[in-house]
């Protein structure tokens, strides 16, 4: 029984280098990370059992634990502070994650120098660019000081080394997929170096009280690279959005020990850095003098800050058997369902048979049912070639049946509305407390918001090719 036991001890054991996943038996591809040819032989683990261990501090009754030494501290960045719940508190690691070249450097370049103060030293670590480059940046958007360190490391070592020499209160490294430790086999970026080089600067961030963020890739479809273990590992996390055509930068809260995660921040970057913008609305809107026909504003939120935006919508005559159906910053899904409530609970008729375009200004981007109405009178307005009323805003949710419901948060859609000048609002029942001097009128259905449309002016659009003629 005893040699028996022993040969089971000294039996091989395979593991994969990428993710750590172990088996008795040697396979082509591992079934955790799907990667081919990374299991490799090793020893059999031995077998551990953990004692009581000396404690580094006693227990205490939680009222009497000091929660002043968890005071955030401000980033200089009002915006990054409102999402962050008041700013960095000591000891917090916060994951920032985004697409390439949205701005995700620039800002937190920004926050370094912006952070940096005789008290308090910022080291910038950067692993995908030199030294040199970083400077350039920094000189380009003024973010120069005396007590911001600036190192190029990829080693995980080294920056522990870099540490302890600077002792910062806010370390920033960019990336945290080009760090890796010696200690780990793997590339880089892998499943098992993410997750060391993550848990060693996380250990480090506890004991010394020092805020750390860390910048993260995306994958082709948003999701943040690497493990999921990182995200739950970070007390922060936060994404980067923007279209890299447009200047406006939102980072928003997907987890936040410390704070709300329904808060935004809006940034506009542009060639001198990137800057804070505490009331973005105007990048979304188009100012004219006249009102044109297919536009439509709406007040969307983002978290809980209201924005207003417009709509844009245009119907012309199409040229292919198959019309083209063609949206930027709208859902596709949404403008065919209002389309087809156009059509057949507004009486709007031939739309199914002419090229529709339909976008929003300023490369925002409208997501939430609120906005139904607001798509759908600028498509009617678009078919009807017929402007609505000026400084009109239109609040919703549209249903199958045509039906206008109520969303959350009117009120605040209406103030924000009414502190920007405009003056009529349609929105579903039973809005509560409107803004003095502003006119809302309650729509019931999708027929009784088309009445907006002057009826002087109205038509409707063609219903086939000879009535065209």
């Amino acid at each position: 029984m005893a040699a028996r036991t022993k040969s089971a001890k000294e039996r091989p054991s395979y593991r994969c280098t990428e993710c750590g996943w172990q088996t008795a038996k040697w396979l082509g591809r591992c079934p955790e990370c799907q990667a081919w040819g990374t299991i490799e032989e090793y020893g059999a683990p031995a077998v551990r059992t953990t004692t009581p261990g000396r404690v580094t501090t006693s227990a205490v009754p939680i009222g009497q634990v000091d929660g002043r030494q968890a005071t955030a501290r401000s980033t200089g960045v009002p915006e990054l502070d409102r999402v962050l719940g008041g700013g960095l508190v000591p000891g917090a690691v916060v994951l920032l994650a985004g697409e390439p070249g949205v701005g995700k450097s620039t800002l937190l370049l920004d926050v370094a120098a912006k952070s940096a103060s005789d008290e308090h030293r910022t080291l910038y670590v950067t692993g995908e660019e030199s030294a040199s480059q970083v400077r350039m940046r920094a000189d380009r958007i003024r973010a120069i000081d005396d007590q911001l360190y600036l190192a190029a490391e990829t080693d995980l070592s080294a920056v522990l080394g870099h540490l302890d020499a600077v002792k910062p209160s806010l370390l920033i490294l960019d990336s945290v997929q080009t760090v890796a430790s010696p200690e780990i086999d793997g590339a880089p970026g892998g499943m098992a170096q993410v997750r060391e080089v993550a848990g060693a600067l996380i250990r480090v961030s506890k004991e010394r009280g020092m805020s750390t963020l860390l910048v993260g890739h995306v994958t082709k479809d948003g999701a943040i690279a690497g493990p999921r273990l990182l995200e739950h590992l970070v007390d922060v996390v936060l994404s980067f959005e923007g279209d890299r055509h447009a200047r406006l930068r939102l980072v928003r809260g997907v987890k936040n020990r410390y704070g709300a995660t329904d808060e935004v921040g809006c940034f506009e970057l542009h060639d001198e850095g990137i800057t804070g913008l505490a009331d973005p609305s105007g990048l979304f809107l188009t100012r004219r003098d006249e009102p044109v026909p297919g536009t439509c504003l709406t007040v969307t939120l983002e978290g809980r800050r209201p924005l207003v935006a417009e709509v844009q919508a245009l119907t012309v005559d199409s040229q292919i058997p198959s019309p083209r159906r063609t949206t930027s910053g709208l859902e596709t899904s949404r403008v065919s369902m209002m389309l087809a409530v156009l059509e057949q609970r507004g009486r709007i008729s031939a739309l199914g048979k002419r090229d529709i375009y339909s976008a929003t200004v300023g490369g925002v981007k409208l997501s939430e049912p609120a906005a139904d109405l607001a798509i759908a009178l600028a498509l009617a307005s678009a078919a009807s070639d017929t402007p609505l009323p000026k400084n009109l805003v239109a609040i919703g949710e549209v249903g199958l049946a045509g039906e206008v419901r109520r969303v959350t948060g009117v009120q605040r859609r209406l103030s924000e509305a009414h502190r920007l000048g405009f003056t009529h609002a349609l929105v579903p029942g039973d809005p509560g407390k409107i803004p003095a001097g502003m006119k809302v009128m309650e729509v019931a259905d999708i027929g009784d918001a088309l009445r907006v449309l002057p009826r002087s002016r109205r038509r409707e659009a063609p219903r086939d090719a000879e009535d065209r003629r």
